[in-house]
């Protein structure tokens, strides 16, 4: 391929996301991405310093496709909440291999800056403020990286909560019991489920 004259932050974004959606987030390098625009590794390196910025640029073209606009001001504040969890949920679910990155790079991401911005303003709207908003975004923060994470890397449907059904039921009654019921759980059920009930404490 011939090797383009210049190279924008969005193009080297999309390769790199492509290697790995592709081929995993282990074979995501300075090389792998190069070879997928089609130029020389010393030639991409004129645009990113290394790999720790090529992992911000993918973080930033994944989490902004996220609608960070406001959502319907008619509904409830909790839909509303609901809502903005449910985008950035689905829009990193989309590249599940590049999830890793999303949370180590997120601090750094001005679509994660945006949408904490528009939840905020949710909540002041609902008369939740002070430290109870700091603490209410916060756990709302926690539960997306934690729920996105798990569903993931550690899957009710994986291999994980298949061998904890087989456990000695006399000695683990409880951690076998519910892996058997978890079987049964899909992902949404459990993602929108387990904010309902983080969205019934803050209501409480």
């Amino acid at each position: 391929m011939p090797r383009p004259r210049s190279l924008t932050a969005h193009q080297i974004a999309a390769a790199a996301l492509a290697v790995i959606d592709r081929d995993g987030l282990a074979s995501l390098s300075m090389r792998a991405v190069s070879q997928e625009l089609g130029t020389s590794t010393m030639g991409l390196y004129r645009y990113v310093r290394d790999r720790e910025e090529l992992e911000r640029l993918v973080v930033e073209r994944v989490l902004g496709e996220v609608d960070t606009g406001p959502p319907d001001p008619g509904a409830s504040w909790r839909d509303q909440v609901e809502v903005m969890a449910r985008r950035m949920r689905d829009t990193v679910s989309a590249h599940p291999e590049a999830v890793p990155l999303t949370v180590v790079h997120r601090h750094h991401s001005p679509a994660v800056l945006r949408w904490a911005e528009t939840v905020l303003a949710v909540l002041t709207a609902a008369g939740i403020d002070g430290e109870r908003r700091v603490i209410a975004l916060r756990a709302l923060l926690a539960y997306l990286i934690g729920a996105i994470q798990l569903e993931h890397l550690g899957p009710l449907a994986g291999p994980g909560t298949a061998a904890i059904t087989r456990l000695p039921a006399g000695d683990f009654p409880h951690m076998s019991a519910t892996a058997r019921t978890a079987r049964h759980v899909d992902a949404d059920q459990e993602f929108l489920a387990g904010l309902r009930l983080l969205l019934d404490g803050l209501a409480a």
